[in-house]
């Protein structure tokens, strides 16, 4: 089932932009994630589909200041969500790394939404609210970034945050990539990002 029912199918994806990130343009690195992280298959990702607003309690600001983030509200504009947690190996070796090129490049562009969210659906005592600013500052990140724990009592054992839900993500590190139309043009692992990033600015020019 899709993530919501008002997720229709745009028809106004741009095939030239979701060419240069979706795989086989020769711009995507290949996937890896550690399995017990993170799963793969055809069942997950929203790409072609209108990008659902994420509702959350916590999101702070580059300062660690509360603050809010809409993704409806960055409509017009290219929105890169790195969804992570703090105890996956995988965030630290390459999802932060990605976050932090593609934040130093963008985080000052009028045209471009950076967050960086936590989607807990394991190890709920170390992937805390309290882990998202030690990491935003352990890595430098000048950005928005937010917590969205998940429910670790869940009655049917499904412990999968709304972000994930909502998007159909397969674990961390988790890359969602919006187009200015609102449409999700990339929802899956690792990206070459030198590429994203040229292709973006190149998109902006």
């Amino acid at each position: 089932m899709r993530a919501q029912n008002n997720n229709a199918r745009s028809v106004s994806v741009d095939l030239n932009r979701r060419s240069v990130l979706m795989a086989g343009a020769g711009m995507i690195a290949a996937m890896s994630a550690p399995a017990i992280h993170a799963q793969s298959g055809p069942d997950y990702g929203i790409e072609g589909y209108v990008a659902p607003e994420i509702e959350l309690d916590y999101w702070i600001d580059k300062n660690g200041d509360k603050t809010e983030f809409s993704v409806v509200d960055n409509r017009g504009k290219w929105v890169f969500l790195k969804c992570f947690q703090n105890w996956c190996p995988g965030c630290h070796s390459s999802g932060f790394p990605a976050l932090q090129k593609f934040s130093q490049a963008f985080h000052d562009h009028p045209q471009v939404a950076i967050a960086g969210i936590q989607t807990v659906f394991e190890g709920f005592g170390t992937n805390t609210q309290a882990d998202v600013r030690k990491l935003q500052k352990r890595y430098d990140l000048p950005i928005t970034m937010g917590h969205d724990p998940g429910d670790r009592n869940d009655p049917n054992g499904d412990h999968r945050s709304q972000t994930m839900k909502l998007y159909r993500t397969g674990g961390t590190p988790w890359l969602i990539v919006i187009d200015p139309e609102g449409t999700v043009v990339y929802n899956h692992f690792r990206v070459n990002v030198e590429k994203l990033i040229e292709h973006i600015k190149t998109d902006l020019a």
